[in-house]
């Protein structure tokens, strides 16, 4: 089923459900050929958003695995990919090691916005996020790459990444409100994201929550206090995993849940979640759950 229901990250319409990357560039992933299978599945559904960033990769020597890999399925997709957004990010790291690193000074940031558009295959990135304050750079001076970056024609449009309301208030000044999107972690199992949700809504700044099905398929959880998603579920005869996806459309016009997926099915499925409308009694009693965790 291709999805018809759209949202809107500043001036660009995307599909409400976007995909999610990481998957098929780190720990576990798939090869090659399924990795492009999946990013064709989840276009033949009529995804238009792909996120990615840079440091999607698991070798210290394939710094934009993920990117390449998208760049690639987009040229080798049989149909229109000219109406598809993919978002990237920069400020985070893999030395290889399996850790992740920040680095958030300007200079970098830029280099790195511009390495990104070479492997995207692009003159300008279409979305471009500050991954992740960096405690050793003031948040201003990263933030004010981003303005160099739009300025300049590299991006064309900017967002930030696991953000707090002041960062969130603060970049948006400094992009003299030209931020489009906050990408912050926000599932059924993890809602400490939701000041920032809440801010997004009241300043029409798209939010796109990421691992937004964390949690949701462990059984152990499923069994506890997350049990109404699957009760959800069954009286829709679709999945916990669908049903949630519905509940994050459904708490502000802003959101674009950005699920990730490593598997054709899984890209399928996570885009039929557009089409689920949840009633307001449901939507109540899933935000009445109380997280696993006590986020």
């Amino acid at each position: 089923m291709t999805i018809t229901t759209t949202r809107t990250i500043g001036s660009v319409t995307v599909s409400a459900i976007g995909l999610g990357g990481m998957p098929m560039s780190i720990e576990g992933r798939p090869d090659r050929e399924r990795s492009i299978a999946t990013i064709h599945a989840a276009l033949d559904e009529g995804v238009t958003f792909i996120d990615t960033a840079d440091a999607y990769h698991l070798h210290a020597d394939e710094v934009g695995h993920n990117e390449e890999l998208i760049a690639e399925a987009l040229r080798s997709y049989g149909g229109d990919t000219s109406d598809v957004l993919v978002a990237t990010k920069s400020g985070h790291l893999r030395p290889g090691d399996g850790s992740w690193t920040l680095d958030g000074r300007p200079e970098y940031l830029k280099e790195a916005a511009k390495a990104s558009a070479k492997r995207l295959g692009v003159d300008a990135i279409g979305l471009h996020q500050f991954h992740r304050p960096d405690p050793d750079v003031a948040y201003a001076d990263s933030v004010g790459a981003l303005v160099e970056l739009l300025d300049e024609g590299v991006i064309r449009m900017a967002g930030v990444s696991n953000a707090d309301p002041d960062q969130i208030r603060q970049a948006n000044d400094l992009l003299g409100g030209r931020l489009v999107s906050v990408q912050n972690q926000f599932s059924p199992a993890f809602r400490s994201s939701e000041p920032e949700l809440d801010l997004c809504t009241e300043l029409g700044i798209a939010f796109l929550p990421w691992s937004p099905l964390g949690g949701i398929a462990k059984a152990a959880e499923l069994a506890g206090s997350l049990e109404p998603f699957a009760e959800v579920a069954r009286d829709h005869d679709v999945t916990p995993q669908q049903v949630t996806l519905a509940w994050l459309l459904a708490k502000s016009p802003v959101v674009v849940p950005i699920p990730g997926s490593s598997r054709p099915e899984t890209a399928r499925a996570s885009a039929a979640a557009a089409s689920l409308t949840l009633t307001p009694d449901e939507v109540a009693r899933l935000d009445a759950t109380q997280p696993p965790s006590g986020d």
